[in-house]
């Protein structure tokens, strides 16, 4: 989730295409940390639920497990990277993710489908950052097209929820009759991730050729770069500086409440879409243009990030995420649906650039990584509550539409706080 690039890049080269090919080869990382493993679950929670019975606070709570996961691999990466580097780590952790998708199709009981979540919680976080400071290794090459080779990158996700919209339901069709059908859509999944490691594989190779480091070492400029490309990644080298974290409570808050509330969209979403009686196809129509609009996020908000220096753009994409939240609570027809999901979409991942941004505009460079980091903890703590919550609330009366509410109303809040933020 990159701080927004430029609105325009320089025309590209014919010596630049293959840094083109190379960020969209490791696209193939965000495709597999985010859109398989995390948001892949979306879809999978309705049949799965419907066949073992789950409440949706059980439902829930496999998220919670996935955030965990992803807190915890946040916080080892540093020490993995300067470890082994980011390119033996990124494939190793997909390739892994790869058997652990597999797993997914294995296991009936709650307590090892949760032990699975968490472990690909922890394997997306590894594979995410690793992924994500190599594109900013291989931007440095091409300096004139940064932001463009970022923004490849890091479209990966919208790709991978695309990949997942059509491939879920694919799956369980080919089931068919056959008992827990949902388990054939883990493991189509699962072969996706495999296929992307071995792509992954020759797109190290192909980095190493053109002299970008892919292993332990990392020059100063590139850990600066790392920093400011995503509020998830976790930096190989974090300065031990004083943040003064007083001064950013507001935004810290927002954050934290932007992260319960847009992982309650993506968990129940399309649980409720399909008691609301939608169709397979109309489904599928409506992930893959929220994919879509993720691919294209990144540049529509580039200008609303670059001229505030305080917490104007956290606050105005946290409400817009809260109408986008709203619009499946209260109506069931389906251009009000396809509207939820491409604005969910082309908003989401911009709410990380934001504080990005605002750690960029407000502290000196030698505290980015501290800042990042610290933006990074209080949105995982977020994200860890809110599929839980809104499980429990869901089993209650009103169903996913109230839980959708909590949601959307936990945004909101979160935009009146993150509007009190002040430039510092």
């Amino acid at each position: 989730m990159p701080h927004a690039p430029p609105h325009t890049v320089a025309p590209v080269q014919p010596q630049e295409s293959g840094g083109l090919g190379l960020a969209l080869a490791l696209s193939l990382a965000a495709v597999v940390a985010l859109g398989i493993t995390r948001f892949s679950y979306g879809l999978l929670l309705p049949p799965m639920r419907e066949d073992l019975g789950w409440s949706y606070s059980l439902a829930g709570l496999m998220n919670t497990f996935n955030a965990i996961g992803y807190l915890l691999g946040a916080l080892s990466t540093p020490a993995l990277m300067r470890r082994c580097g980011p390119g033996p780590l990124l494939l190793w952790s997909t390739a892994v993710a790869s058997v652990c998708m597999v797993a997914g199709g294995l296991f009936t009981a709650s307590g090892a489908l949760l032990g699975q979540r968490l472990l690909a919680g922890i394997f997306s976080a590894w594979i995410f950052t690793a992924g994500g400071l190599l594109a900013a290794r291989l931007s440095l090459r091409w300096p004139g097209h940064s932001g463009l080779l970022l923004g490849l990158y890091y479209g990966g996700a919208g790709w991978g929820i695309v990949l997942c919209a059509l491939s879920v339901p694919a799956a369980l069709q080919l089931a068919g009759p056959q008992a827990h059908p949902w388990m054939w859509a883990w493991w189509i999944l699962a072969g996706w991730a495999g296929a992307a490691t071995l792509v992954l594989v020759l797109a190290l190779r192909a980095l190493h050729r053109h002299g970008i480091e892919t292993g332990p070492a990392m020059p100063p400029s590139a850990s600066a770069a790392s920093s400011t490309t995503s509020t998830q990644n976790t930096p190989s080298d974090v300065v031990a500086t004083a943040v003064p974290w007083r001064a950013f409570a507001p935004a810290l808050l927002g954050y934290s409440l932007f992260g319960v509330g847009y992982i309650g969209y993506m968990t129940f979403v399309i649980a409720l879409l399909r008691a609301q009686g939608n169709s397979d196809g109309a489904i599928t129509l409506f992930y893959s243009l929220l994919g879509l609009a993720v691919v294209a996020s990144s540049r529509l908000w580039a200008g609303l990030l670059d001229r505030h220096r305080d917490g104007q753009p956290l606050a105005r994409l946290n409400a817009l995420l809260g109408v986008a939240t709203l619009l499946p609570a209260l109506t069931s027809a389906l251009p009000v649906l396809v509207l939820s999901g491409v604005l969910f979409g082309a908003v989401f991942l911009s709410v990380v650039a934001a504080t990005t941004a605002l750690v960029r505009h407000n502290l000196p460079q030698a505290q980015w990584a501290s800042g990042i980091s610290g933006f990074t903890i209080i949105f995982a703590v977020g994200q860890i509550l809110g599929p839980t919550v809104v499980g429990w609330i869901s089993d209650g009366p009103g169903g996913l539409a109230r839980g959708l509410l909590f949601s959307a109303a936990a945004l909101w809040l979160g935009a009146l706080l993150a509007w009190r933020q002040k430039s510092l």
